[in-house]
């Protein structure tokens, strides 16, 4: 349980905490109401006090709490007719299957465009067909369908397309296809306004008319629902008749992965497919992605951790800086050889693109720095004519990160023009920010969502751009920044924090966005070791009141005001706050706590 509380007007403080070494406030996550909801579920089922109140906290009611713990898919997927065009899009495809014409995917450069491209494939590999996947070139055909690749498609042979995780929008390419007479099949998930391009169906469930709820799903979720719909279909006319229909749940290790890499909320059905699929990766039966947890090392029981910071970043890899359709490529391919070829090329290229990172990072550090001193702008804007496009991104995250502002970071070619990418923080809208400018002519052209968006702008008009953002932006920022909280779970000893925990917590599993991590206090716990290691890392032990010890990492907190405190107070006693995992490691699992804040008993007020 909690303890140590102290009011303040914004709410519960846990230990005391109102000003730790990372300038936040530690809150209790539970409201009034959730409190009594985690003693209701507690009561009700017989369930521990810890996992009660991670459950309620993640919006779990007590007559819920049984089908939270078991999430199926049966139970949560809807029946993919009540999407907007799903029948008209399996009706044509289906048509295409039985009369074996050759289909081409076109998959965008991503996590998600990748799974979703090779959760089709495989599909249809599975009925006979041979279809031909065509991933965009990031830098060279930019986002999404083009006329020329079109063109290249229907000339290889190709008689029905498919876009996958883009295509709402191709309104131009999709020209191109009418002119060939190639029919074009959408399953997307992004954004959309009122007018739709000219297809023979586009599915989407976040184009304005669809009421099916499911706008939540990465696109490779579609997709799969898409699939269930052709499979059954295809028995409904007799196509598995006198042979073993396919094995539908094999393909949710892809899933999972597209799931977990686009960020979306792990809510709902996308919590059961990253909840079966992470079973089926563990049974390695993908020969890429096997090959691809092998080169990365992931060891145990796969969890969101390795798909989103050590499987994710290889395959995306290749879309930032070498060859795009490697990952489908990869996750497609029936050769273990081949598989494991492709992934140390993946791993290669993740190297390198690691490298170029820290180049570039440190180039944006400084001007972000002097920029700070000198202006400080509510919306950094940092670019420069030698980075490379297809990392601007992680850039952007970094300095957000880093300055706790929306962060933008250009890449510019020989002619001024700039490639960007920005990133926000909770409360301003960046992607109406960029909106906005591309109408007051300060773009060529751009958009996004409220966390993240791109923009093409011109080299000269940067100055510009900064000071239209601080003028728009600026009080939003201000009102983001001006309460920093970390929201705690429950407080532990290093003596609770043991198998049989996070056994229980798995239950309220898979965390990742929209259903977060717990987090736990580790009251006044005595700092027994703390040292460097690896590439700026904290490692930490911190030993309970009875001896026993729990060992911690800091990631990138060397020259943080966390890694520092951790390590000038060696021998003395801290609180601690992070999540736990557990670790593997020569074999034997154990506990780890990944450190996330600290904060002095001595020192906790304002």
């Amino acid at each position: 349980m909690l303890t140590g509380f102290g009011e303040d007007e914004k709410g519960r403080l846990v230990l005391g905490v109102a000003r730790s070494a990372n300038d936040n406030a530690w809150r209790e996550r539970l409201s009034a109401a959730e409190t009594r909801a985690a003693m209701a579920i507690s009561q009700q089922h017989g369930l521990p006090d810890v996992l009660s109140r991670v459950m309620a906290a993640r919006g779990v009611a007590a007559a819920d709490a049984s089908a939270f713990l078991e999430p199926s898919l049966k139970t949560l997927m809807p029946d993919p007719s009540s999407l907007v065009d799903m029948d008209a899009a399996v009706a044509r495809v289906a048509d295409a299957v039985q009369t074996g014409k050759k289909i081409a995917i076109f998959g965008d450069y991503d996590v998600d465009g990748a799974t979703s491209s090779a959760v089709l494939a495989n599909y249809l590999q599975w009925l006979g067909l041979d279809p031909v996947i065509h991933i965009p070139d990031r830098i060279i055909e930019g986002y999404g369908p083009n006329g020329p690749a079109i063109e290249n498609l229907q000339a290889g042979g190709a008689e029905l397309l498919i876009t996958l995780d883009c295509g709402s929008t191709s309104f131009e390419a999709f020209e191109t296809a009418k002119k060939l007479n190639l029919d074009v099949v959408v399953i997307d998930h992004h954004q959309v306004g009122e007018t739709l391009p000219e297809v023979r169906a586009l599915v989407n469930p976040n184009r304005q008319d669809d009421l099916s709820g499911q706008g939540h799903l990465a696109a490779v979720g579609v997709t799969f629902l898409f699939i269930v719909g052709l499979n059954r279909e295809l028995r409904q006319r007799g196509a598995f008749s006198g042979r073993q229909a396919p094995d539908l749940m094999a393909l949710l290790d892809l899933v999972a992965l597209g799931t977990v890499c686009d960020v979306v909320p792990l809510q709902g059905l996308n919590r059961a497919y990253v909840t079966r699929g992470l079973a089926v990766m563990h049974q390695r039966q993908n020969h890429g992605l096997t090959a691809l947890s092998d080169t990365a090392r992931v060891s145990g029981k796969p969890a969101p951790y390795h798909l989103g910071f050590l499987i994710g970043p290889r395959i995306n890899a290749g879309g930032r800086i070498g060859d795009a359709a490697l990952g489908a490529r990869l996750l497609t391919t029936a050769d273990p050889h081949e598989a494991r070829a492709i992934a140390e090329r993946l791993d290669q290229l993740n190297t390198e693109r690691q490298a170029m990172e820290a180049v570039m990072l440190e180039q944006a550090g400084a001007e972000a720095a002097i920029a700070i001193e000198h202006r400080d702008p509510a919306v950094l804007l940092t670019g420069s004519n030698d980075w490379h496009p297809g990392i601007v991104g992680l850039i952007a995250s970094r300095l957000k990160e880093a300055h706790r502002r929306p962060a933008f970071a250009i890449a510019y070619d020989e002619t001024g023009k700039g490639t960007g990418s920005g990133r926000s923080i909770n409360g301003v809208d960046l992607g109406k920010a960029v909106r906005k400018a591309v109408d007051d002519g300060l773009l060529e052209k751009g958009g996004g969502h409220a966390m993240a968006a791109g923009l093409t702008v011109r080299q000269e008009k940067a100055a510009d751009l900064e000071a239209f953002f601080n003028d728009v932006l600026k009080d939003d920022v201000e009102a983001a920044t001006a309460h920093r909280e970390l929201k705690i779970d429950a407080a532990l000893t290093a003596t609770g924090a043991n198998l049989d925990l996070m056994n229980m917590l798995e239950k309220a599993g898979p965390y990742g966005a929209g259903h977060s991590e717990p987090v736990f206090a580790f009251p006044a716990h005595r700092i027994s070791f703390a040292d460097v290691v690896g590439k700026g890392h904290v490692r930490a032990t911190l030993a309970a009141g009875d001896g026993t010890a729990l060992k911690g990492i800091c990631f990138k907190a060397e020259d943080k005001p966390h890694g520092q405190m951790l390590l000038e107070g060696r021998g003395r006693n801290l609180h601690v706050a992070g999540t736990l995992s557990i670790d593997t490691w020569q074999g034997t699992p154990k506990v780890q706590l990944r450190i996330l804040d600290v904060a002095d008993p001595q020192k906790t007020r304002l």
